[in-house]
C-alpha cells in the first residue's frame, strides 16, 4: 500500500501541476473557456467572474499538484483533491452527455480532449485519488506545520503572480496554433485522404399536427398527406480538422482577402481587436502610431475585428485610424492574441512577431526588416520569464529541503 500511495501521489501530482500550469500561463484563454461554460448552462450572471475564477482555479490546481509532489499538508491536500475530483468527475459526465462545448479546456491549449475523453481521464485519476485519500493520515510530514503552510502559500502566490504577469502580456509558453514561426497556410491544409465529417440527412414531415423524422431511404414520398417541414443534417462522426480552420479576412466591401494577405510579399502588420468597442484606448493610440510608421516603410497594415459596422464607424470617428479595418471570427481573434488590441507580424504568411500591445515595438524601432527586432524582443521577454520561473523553483526546493538540512546540521 505504501508504494501504491507513493506512485499515486507522484502521478496525480504531475498531472495537476501540468494541467494547472498550462492554465496559469494563459488566464485569458481559461477565462474564455469558463465563459463558454457559463453561457452553455445559462449562468450569464457569472460571466464577470470568469477571469478571477480562472486565475484562482489554476493556482489551486498547481498548489494541489505541488503539495502532492513535496508531501506538504497531506491531510488538507487529500481532502481538497477528493472534493476537486468528485466535482469535476460529475461535471465532465454531464458535459459528455450534453456536449454544450466542444472541448473541456482542462489542459488549456496544450492538449485538446473531447468531453468523453475528459470524463474517462478523470475516471483514471479517481483511483489514485481514492488511494491518496485513504492513506492521508500515514504520509509523514516534511517539516513543521508552519513551514508546510508557508510552502502552500508560496505555491499559490507564485501561481497567481505568474497568471497576473501573463494577463498583462502574452502567455510565456504558446500552445496555440498561432505561435511564433507558424506558416498559417500550411496549418490550414487538409491532407489528402484525411477523413471528412460524416453527416446523416433527416427529413422532417408533418401530418395531422404531428411531426416525425425520417431517414432519406424511408420518408413517405408516396403519401401526400405528409407535408415536408424541414431537412436537417446531423453530424455522425467528426473528420480531420486542421490546426487552423477558421482564419479569414473580409474587407469592408465584403471581399475575402485571406489569400491575398497570406501571400503578400510585403511585411504585414495585423492589429487584432476582437471588439473595437472594448479595446484599450492607450493600446489603440500606440498601435495607430505604429501603423503610420509602418505605412512609410511600405508595410500592409490591417486591423481585424468582429465588431459590427456601427461599432467600426464609431471607432473610425474617434481614432481616425491609419489602417484598413477588416472583419474576422471573434473566437479566432481571441485565440490569435490574448490582448485587445494585439499585434501580429506576418512575412508571406509566417508569423514572425506577436505582441500584447504593452510589449509592441515602438514606432522608432520599426524597420524594413523587422525579423531581427521581433526575435530580439521575443527572446528578451522569454528570458525574463525563465528567470522568474527558475527563481521560484529554486525557492520552492530550498523551502522544501531546508528543515531536513537544518536538522542534519544540528546533529553534526
Amino acid at each position: 500500500m505504501k508504494w501504491f500511495a507513493f506512485i499515486s501521489r507522484i502521478f496525480v501530482g504531475l498531472v495537476f501541476v501540468f494541467s494547472g500550469f498550462v492554465k496559469v500561463i494563459d488566464p485569458t484563454g481559461f477565462a474564455i473557456k469558463l465563459e463558454e461554460y457559463f453561457m452553455a448552462f445559462n449562468l450569464d450572471f457569472m460571466l464577470a467572474s470568469a477571469l478571477p475564477l480562472s486565475i484562482l482555479a489554476a493556482a489551486a490546481e498547481v498548489m494541489i499538484g505541488l503539495n502532492l509532489l513535496v508531501r506538504a499538508r497531506m491531510r488538507f491536500t487529500a481532502w481538497l483533491l477528493m472534493l476537486f475530483m468528485s466535482f469535476f468527475t460529475v461535471l465532465t459526465l454531464i458535459l459528455a452527455l450534453t456536449n454544450p462545448v466542444s472541448d473541456c479546456g482542462c489542459f488549456g491549449e496544450a492538449v485538446i480532449l473531447t468531453n468523453w475523453q475528459t470524463f474517462w481521464k478523470n475516471i483514471i485519476i479517481d483511483l489514485p485519488t481514492v488511494v491518496i485519500f485513504l492513506y492521508r493520515r500515514k504520509f509523514q510530514p516534511i517539516s513543521t506545520p508552519l513551514t508546510e503552510w508557508a510552502l502552500v502559500l508560496l505555491n499559490t502566490a507564485a501561481s497567481v503572480a505568474i497568471s497576473v504577469y501573463c494577463l498583462f502580456h502574452e502567455p510565456v509558453v504558446d500552445f496555440r496554433p498561432y505561435s511564433l514561426g507558424t506558416h498559417i497556410p500550411d496549418e490550414m491544409i487538409i491532407p489528402e485522404g484525411a477523413p471528412l465529417d460524416q453527416y446523416e440527412t433527416i427529413l422532417v414531415y408533418e401530418k395531422d399536427g404531428v411531426r416525425k423524422e425520417f431517414a432519406e431511404d424511408n420518408f413517405p414520398w408516396q403519401d401526400t398527406t405528409w407535408k415536408w417541414v424541414e431537412t436537417k443534417q446531423n453530424l455522425i462522426s467528426k473528420g480531420y480538422e486542421p490546426p487552423i480552420h477558421d482564419f479569414s479576412i473580409t474587407s469592408a466591401e465584403g471581399f475575402d482577402l485571406t489569400e491575398q494577405v497570406l501571400n503578400e510579399s510585403r511585411p504585414v502588420l495585423l492589429i487584432v481587436s476582437p471588439k473595437l468597442e472594448n479595446a484599450s484606448t492607450a493600446g489603440m493610440q500606440q498601435l495607430n502610431e505604429l501603423a503610420m510608421k509602418g505605412k512609410t516603410l511600405d508595410f500592409q497594415v490591417i486591423c481585424l475585428t468582429s465588431s459590427s459596422t456601427d461599432a467600426i464607424n464609431a471607432f473610425k470617428a474617434t481614432y481616425a485610424p491609419a489602417f484598413e479595418i477588416c472583419t474576422s471570427d471573434e473566437t479566432t481573434l481571441k485565440t490569435i492574441v490574448r490582448a485587445n488590441p494585439g499585434l501580429l507580424l506576418l512575412n508571406e504568411g509566417t508569423i514572425t512577431g506577436k505582441w500584447h500591445y504593452r510589449d509592441a515595438p515602438k514606432p522608432v524601432a520599426l524597420k524594413k526588416n523587422m525579423l531581427p527586432v521581433a526575435l530580439t524582443q521575443q527572446n528578451a521577454n522569454n528570458e525574463k520569464m525563465r528567470v522568474i520561473i527558475i527563481a521560484l523553483i529554486v525557492l520552492l526546493i530550498y523551502i522544501t529541503i531546508w528543515p531536513a538540512v537544518r536538522k542534519r546540521i544540528k546533529t553534526i
